[in-house]
């Protein structure tokens, strides 16, 4: 079943699950002279694949070597603190070195001036500004863990909220990531529930995924399927059956091509859906003796747009999110219809995973700041590339988890609106902490060097100063 190389077809027809390259759920059907890549898989008919490219040098192995790459660029985040601290501690040691000792070199009585230069240091010691940023990240961090975020490490919970711009993939992210049945459409006098039994009968043994998304669906809506007889599996195209001595067939359109009972309505009617972006399914009568066949309904088959997605969007423009972006290795008439469904003003379809790499730097330097949310293998290169990468834990492969900064572990979108909401209030909360210490330092450093406070009122000022930004800190924890 598992393609090893990358190649093309020169002999068959089969359907290939590539869902590890493209991220799409749904076998692409494969004629001769289609390429194929390794890493897929080959869901149905026999194929013989002449190999075009060793093993280094499979999209594959280009997928783990553009992860590796990007993830050697990636440079660590510095904090301001700890950068201004290496500079100011000495200084500040440095001054009440020169505070203590020049006045008792010129005369003056040491007492006075080693309690002042003592006062400075206490005072102008950065305990305050130091802790308040590790306190107030770590509260952070310990708030959206409790929501299913988990993010591995501060510097990614402070990108989050001054992200910019987003990318998302579709399969998975923005959709339910399994192909269903959307519709079922009477094409003459038959009953959608007789065109579903009759589907669900012929698919019923069947390991493709569009005949079990048929079968399941059949099953969610209460039909009953019939034991059919004489079934005949057609590679690539689709099955055959006896149903109560009737002869019946489910599908593609090239099998209803073949079997000589497609119209141009029907054609006409295929093109429309397919532009859509939906997978058709075909059930008819089959033609037999002096039976010419009949087309009795058409199953339409998608991947679901997830419910939520059109409120998480809005969230995450309201928490000052400026561009989102889907990238998709689904062809572009299912992207351009599913971005509409989720009220997505820009989609790119048929990218491989360097295409997306590619997309991410272009939105890097116009945005800054840029997230990416995807789930797949094909997905990592892109993940690692962004500004920091989100995975969809649940459902999400190990490759995507791994390469990714943070990971959404319950699968809920609503958690990302939630993540910028509460790094916006961790930046504030530091900002103030930073502020606030600042200026009670300043205060009593000049208090101190005019020789208006004492060595316990400077022990009180910088203890104080450290208990008040942590107790702020700590309100993050309080849930909103």
């Amino acid at each position: 079943e598992m393609l090893a190389l990358d190649g093309k077809v020169v002999f068959g027809v089969s359907f290939i699950d590539e869902s590890s390259i493209t991220g799409e759920p749904i076998p692409q059907e494969k004629f001769i002279g289609d390429k194929v890549y390794a890493g897929t898989l080959n869901k149905q008919g026999y194929l013989e694949i002449e190999v075009l490219k060793t093993a280094q040098q499979t999209t594959f192995a280009k997928i783990k070597e553009l992860t590796s790459q990007a993830l050697q660029v990636k440079a660590p985040t510095q904090r301001f603190i700890e950068n201004f601290s290496q500079y100011y501690t000495p200084c500040v040691l440095l001054l009440a070195f020169f505070w203590i000792f020049v006045p008792v070199i010129m005369g003056y009585p040491l007492d006075p001036w080693l309690t002042r230069g003592l006062s400075l240091i206490v005072i102008a010691c950065p305990c305050a500004l130091v802790v308040s940023t590790p306190v107030s990240i770590v509260c952070g961090l310990t708030v959206l863990a409790r929501k299913g975020v988990l993010i591995k490490g501060g510097a990614y919970l402070e990108l989050i909220g001054k992200m910019k711009a987003l990318a998302v993939d579709k399969t998975g992210t923005i959709t339910e990531g399994r192909p269903q049945v959307q519709e079922v459409i009477a094409w003459n006098s038959t009953s959608p529930q007789e065109i579903l039994r009759i589907a669900s009968s012929l698919d019923l043994k069947s390991t493709h995924p569009l005949a079990r998304a048929v079968v399941q669906y059949a099953k969610n809506q209460g039909v009953t399927s019939t034991p059919a007889t004489e079934i005949e599996s057609r590679s690539g195209r689709g099955n055959l059956g006896s149903i109560e001595g009737h002869r019946y067939f489910v599908g593609n359109h090239r099998f209803a091509h073949e079997l000589g009972v497609c119209t141009p309505e029907l054609e006409q009617k295929l093109d429309l859906l397919q532009d859509k972006g939906l997978s058709v399914v075909i059930v008819g009568h089959q033609p037999h003796d002096q039976c010419a066949g009949e087309i009795l309904g058409i199953l339409t088959i998608g991947d679901t747009v997830r419910s939520d997605v059109g409120s998480v969007i809005n969230a995450l423009k309201q928490a000052g999110l400026q561009k989102i972006v889907m990238l998709s290795g689904g062809n572009q008439k299912s992207v351009d219809a599913v971005a509409a469904l989720a009220g997505i003003s820009e989609a790119h379809g048929n990218l491989l995973p360097e295409d997306k790499k590619r997309e991410i730097q272009k939105l890097k330097e116009t945005y800054g700041i840029v997230g990416m949310v995807g789930d797949g293998i094909n997905d990592a290169p892109a993940l690692a590339t962004a500004s920091f990468g989100i995975a969809m834990g649940a459902g999400g492969s190990d490759t995507a988890i791994e390469t990714a900064d943070i990971a959404l572990m319950q699968d809920d979108l609503h958690q990302l609106p939630v993540a910028m909401k509460t790094s916006q209030r961790v930046l504030n909360t530091i900002r103030w902490n930073i502020g606030f210490a600042m200026v009670l330092k300043s205060v009593f450093l000049i208090l101190g060097i005019m020789g208006h406070t004492s060595l316990w009122l400077a022990i009180l000022a910088d203890t104080g100063a450290t208990v008040l930004v942590v107790a702020n800190a700590m309100r993050l924890l309080k849930e909103h």
